[in-house]
């Protein structure tokens, strides 16, 4: 029987070499390695050469999520939104979340805070965007085969509850993720990630909802 096997290193070692001239690289990261949790075309970058990176290629669709009991899912979306490339990610009510489950993506991705979701509203009004909530209500419309805004903000309630009644007010539109079983609704987390698919299936690729729910 085979022994225990010792989980694979993450990222790349020292460079090997005659250093690259290239300004975006670390000298410190190619001196010592890279191990973040960053995709192979970014190992050496330093951080602030990443972001600068990302923010020419971001998406139009912004993500925000109610934070009104220091939500666990916070960290799971800010992850989520810097995967599907969000332009930011806002956060609504206690300014403080817990970042563990961002992975430290939270250092790549713009992230905004608003005190309430009118405070929300009224920046989406200066900016002409339109606020898509993603819950479960009565006389939500199903998402599977709904259009999705080109530049919108998605906008997520908190664990359990849902979205706020004033975060409701202020939504142009409420979109419901189809489920089938016994649970009343699914992970904060795993709901945005899921609408976030959807804008990309959409507009990234170029598909209708036709195309996203066949």
């Amino acid at each position: 029987m085979d022994g225990p096997t010792t989980p694979a290193e993450v990222g790349v070692g020292p460079w090997v070499g005659e250093w690259p001239q290239d300004p975006r690289l670390d000298p410190e990261l190619l001196e010592l390695g890279d191990r973040r949790n960053v995709v192979d075309g970014y190992r050496y970058w330093r951080l602030d050469a990443i972001v600068a990176d990302l923010d020419e290629r971001r998406h139009p669709f912004h993500v925000a999520i109610e934070n009104f009991s220091h939500d666990f899912n916070i960290g799971s979306v800010v992850r989520t939104a810097n995967a599907f490339l969000a332009r930011e990610v806002h956060v609504v009510g206690r300014r403080r979340w817990n970042r563990r489950g961002a992975m430290v993506t939270d250092r790549y991705q713009h992230i905004r805070h608003h005190v309430d979701a009118d405070e929300l509203a009224g920046w989406a009004r200066e900016q002409g965007l339109p606020l898509i909530g993603v819950d479960n209500l009565p006389g939500s419309v199903p998402l599977e085969g709904s259009e999705l805004p080109e530049s919108c903000i998605l906008l997520f309630g908190q664990e359990g509850e849902g979205l706020s009644p004033e975060a409701r007010r202020a939504c142009s539109a409420v979109l419901s993720i189809a489920q089938y079983g016994s649970t009343r609704s699914i992970n904060a987390g795993a709901a945005a990630a899921i609408a976030m698919h959807a804008w990309i299936r959409q507009h990234e690729f170029g598909q209708s909802p036709d195309d996203v729910t066949a």
